[in-house]
């Protein structure tokens, strides 16, 4: 079966709403969850967070419980945003089997888009590990190790690689889908649907006639 690498961080709300519907794509692909800090995309590709303007965060917000209410999903979003996710992705990111590591992030996002929990808070990561059955305090002592704070950053060089830029984006052989809302597209490609990339490349290659200062 293919593999679709689903890159998120749990900072965002619509990581937790793709989160939230990967059956919808099971079916077709065998997704692979992949820890990215996002402050990281955002600083390599000279861009702000949708919370860091004012207008485009109360968009934001209303636009995801508004989506989360369409879906049946309880929304009471985190204690504090935006909130350090190091904690919660170099968990993640600890864990080698793909399924576990998948199961871990949901939960995190749910813990703090859905139960409105604190994901600073290594006793909210050790519980959420443990309530799944892996070990929450190997898993939070992992957190601190020297070697899983370099494959956190080497994993967001590699979606920077690849062409991530936000989050979630799901990359499935180099094409990139961003955003929770891409999932119809998604779906659309692996069922067999594809770009025609002479088209694009010729409507790429067109030269700019403006600029903004």
């Amino acid at each position: 079966m293919r593999v679709v690498d689903l890159w998120l961080d749990p900072i965002s709300p619509y990581a937790w709403l793709a989160g939230r519907q990967l059956d919808r794509i099971d079916a077709l692909a065998t997704v692979r969850v992949r820890p990215v800090l996002f402050a990281a995309l955002l600083n390599h590709h000279g861009n702000v967070g949708p919370a860091e303007i004012p207008t485009k965060r109360a968009y934001t917000f209303r636009d995801v419980v508004r989506t989360a209410d369409r879906l049946g999903l309880r929304v009471e979003g985190p204690p504090a945003h935006p909130f350090n996710p190091l904690t919660a992705l170099r968990a993640c990111v600890s864990i080698e089997d793909d399924a576990s590591r998948r199961r871990l992030a949901v939960a995190l996002m749910d813990a703090a888009w859905s139960e409105g929990r604190d994901l600073e808070s290594i006793d909210v990561v050790r519980d959420v590990a443990a309530q799944l059955g892996l070990d929450g305090e190997a898993i939070v002592a992992a957190t601190r190790d020297p070697a899983i704070k370099q494959r956190l950053l080497d994993a967001t060089q590699e979606a920077i690689s690849v062409g991530v830029f936000g989050v979630p984006s799901f990359v499935i052989e180099g094409e990139v889908f961003w955003g929770s809302d891409r999932l119809d597209a998604l779906v659309h490609r692996l069922e067999g649907h594809r770009v025609e990339e002479a088209k694009l490349a010729r409507i790429l290659a067109r030269p700019a006639s403006a600029t903004r200062r």
